[in-house]
């Protein structure tokens, strides 16, 4: 009995599918069968095919060809397919019978791109070229790569251009002897210093760890008054924002950042004091910036309020003056000698000023970051949430083999449930990372240890047979708000789309693959670290990582690229996961027109989603407010028509 699909003797080819299971859909078994078969038939020495190749300029050696025949793996180098294609006319088959039945890679064939890309842009281009991107003409491929580097590099538009640049020329201040103070030590312990970062002297560190302890102690110390406490992640952040003023005080006036060149041993809280070093810092800004942003606003209330003479941690500690230093250009020996003789003056005198310059740049900040613009063509469209699902969907259709590729599907099945889980909880990202779960038939976590630890929690409803997310107040970031009133948060999630089936197949399945070997970090999302199999290597997702997973996906199943015909949605720009609390406010206000109602969907208040999430247009408004119209009319002429009748 002859294969279907092959050549027969006589060169004509059968229009039959080459094997049964080809029908089903491309796979790597089905090609392996075909190739097999093909070989069985008309190659009666992989020796002589091989020479053939050679001899054609391809060369493939024999320990590849038993590779594609027992499918241990598909084909990917640009060669590979030169080589399948000289076997189709060799053969007498279709040009590209092979490669469709092939499953789709999901990126271009391996080999060389165009010249001038570094191996890290190789890398993250090759998931967004065409699969023949190599065998195009030359314009193309330069129409093709610019178009990738406008949408996919972080340098595009000015925000982008302004951060890239502040991340190669590095200027900040380390404390690396607080770094139990960071949200992720382990992105702090160990880590290698970027050129023009430096490390605090031991004098700051022991102010900056005193400042800390005293912003985040469950009492004020004895003697002190306090207005105010830290968190752990504000405690976190205040540590970064500090480091990097003291960098930029420090910082070189003759290196790439320009700084303003103090000594690093002058450094002190004490200077903050000091109108002249704040001029001279946000001189410093505006020149690197061109403008000025609410970020100088908010360093200046944060040191404002240390330096209150009631409550400031700054103005309690008059021990600070012992380490004063005139410096030139900014605090003069004058200066010193004043603040030395009256501290709670000078730490009033500073209250003043800071509430001075606060009014002041309020008047002319500005805002360099659209937060908006990623998402725009979800906010855009009538139903933002049904518009930004299709990125789900897509994730879905793009999904790799388990059983040949477990770990890319361990990951396509994470990116999903990221999607879905914060298109229904509307967490922000630092509550969805850090989400932890139990799963059917464990015990759930007492909520008491979960306020300990600040996290919800994910189980298994055994009542309302159902996927509970239970989250205590203290896990939100607006813990004080009206929202939640002292009460947890609690929401037994929905099973449609088959969400309760990927949850299951995710714990069951895909989180042990991402795991391996690894120290479960009980956390509903992980990830694969670089060096899984380092001592110590950590599965839990840092701010970091979770934002760079975020921003992989969306690019990738996003993104509409017209030269593959894979993504989602045309215009979209790869995001975080904070831009899915845009979709879902602005999704509730175009339904309702209620910023109350769009804060239930975040957990926030309605003054901070006008504020900060939704987009209700001009053209919105009017749109809502006709429909409520017409619809009077529509009333009017039914009742007109019954009463004529």
């Amino acid at each position: 009995m002859r294969p279907s699909g092959l050549l027969t003797r006589s060169g004509r080819s059968q229009e039959r599918p080459l094997t049964a299971s080809s029908s089903a859909g491309p796979s790597l078994s089905a090609f392996a069968r075909a190739f097999d078969l093909a070989l069985k038939r008309y190659e009666p020495s992989i020796a002589a095919l091989v020479t053939h190749l050679e001899a054609q300029g391809v060369a493939i050696d024999r320990a590849t060809l038993r590779t594609w025949r027992l499918g241990q793996k598909p084909p990917s180098k640009a060669r590979s397919f030169m080589a399948l294609a000289l076997l189709e006319r060799r053969w007498r088959l279709p040009d590209g019978y092979f490669r469709r039945l092939l499953p789709h890679s999901d990126r271009a064939v391996g080999g060389r791109l165009a010249p001038g890309l570094t191996a890290s842009e190789k890398r993250r281009y090759l998931w967004h070229l065409p699969e023949d991107f190599a065998a195009r003409q030359p314009a193309e491929r330069a129409e093709i790569l610019a178009w990738v580097r406008r949408t996919f590099r972080s340098t595009d538009s000015e925000y982008r251009r302004y951060q890239s640049l502040a991340v190669r020329h590095a200027y900040a201040i380390r404390f690396p002897a607080l770094a139990g103070w960071n949200t992720s030590p382990r992105a702090e312990i160990g880590r290698r210093l970027r050129p023009g970062t430096r490390i605090a002297p031991q004098a700051l560190s022991d102010e900056m760890g005193q400042l800390l302890a005293f912003k985040t102690a469950t009492f004020a110390p004895i003697g002190f008054a306090r207005a105010g406490v830290w968190g752990a992640v504000t405690a976190a952040q205040k540590l970064e924002h500090l480091g990097l003023l003291f960098g930029a005080l420090s910082a070189p006036p003759d290196g790439p950042s320009l700084g303003l060149g103090a000594p690093l041993e002058a450094l002190s809280f004490a200077l903050l004091l000091f109108p002249g070093v704040w001029d001279a810092y946000l001189g410093w800004r505006e020149r690197r910036r061109g403008f000025f942003t609410v970020w100088e606003i908010d360093l200046l209330c944060a040191v404002g309020a240390n330096a209150d003479p009631r409550t400031g941690w700054i103005a309690q500690t008059p021990g600070l003056a012992d380490r004063l230093q005139a410096l030139d250009g900014m605090v003069t020996e004058a200066e010193v000698a004043a603040a030395r003789s009256d501290w709670r003056g000078a730490c009033a005198r500073f209250r003043d000023f800071a509430r001075m310059r606060v009014r002041e740049l309020k008047r002319i900040v500005r805002r360099h970051h659209d937060p908006f613009e990623p998402v725009l063509p979800v906010l855009r469209s009538d139903s933002p949430v049904a518009e930004y699902r299709k990125i789900a969907d897509e994730i879905r259709l793009r999904r790799p083999c388990a059983v040949r590729n477990p770990r890319a599907a361990a990951e396509n099945a994470r990116a999903y449930l990221m999607v879905r889980l914060a298109l229904h909880l509307g967490f922000r990202q630092r509550t969805l990372r850090e989400l932890l779960v139990r799963g059917r038939g464990e015990r759930p976590t007492p909520d008491k240890a979960l306020e300990t630890v600040r996290r919800g929690e994910m189980r298994w409803n055994d009542l309302q047979a159902g996927w509970e997310v239970f989250a205590p107040p203290v896990a939100f970031k607006n813990n004080m708000s009206n929202y939640f009133c002292g009460r947890p948060f609690r929401l037994v999630l929905p099973d449609v789309a088959g969400l309760y089936a990927e949850i299951d197949t995710y714990l069951n399945v895909h989180r042990p693959v991402l795991i391996g070997a690894m120290v479960d970090p009980g956390t509903f999302f992980v990830r694969v670290p670089a060096k899984p199999q380092a001592p110590g290597a950590d599965a839990s997702f840092s701010q970091a990582d979770f934002y760079s997973a975020w921003r992989a996906l969306t690019g990738r199943y996003g993104v509409y690229n017209p030269y593959t015909g894979r993504g989602a949605i045309p215009g979209l720009l790869p995001h975080g996961p904070h831009c899915v609390r845009h979709v879902l406010a602005t999704h509730i206000i175009k339904l309702t027109g209620s910023f109350e109602q769009a804060g239930y969907a975040i957990q926030d208040a309605p003054k901070s989603v006008e504020r900060h999430y939704g987009v209700f247009l001009p053209q919105d408004k009017a749109a809502q407010a006709t429909r409520l119209l017409n619809a009077v009319w529509a009333e009017g002429q039914v009742r007109v028509g019954s009463e004529t009748e």
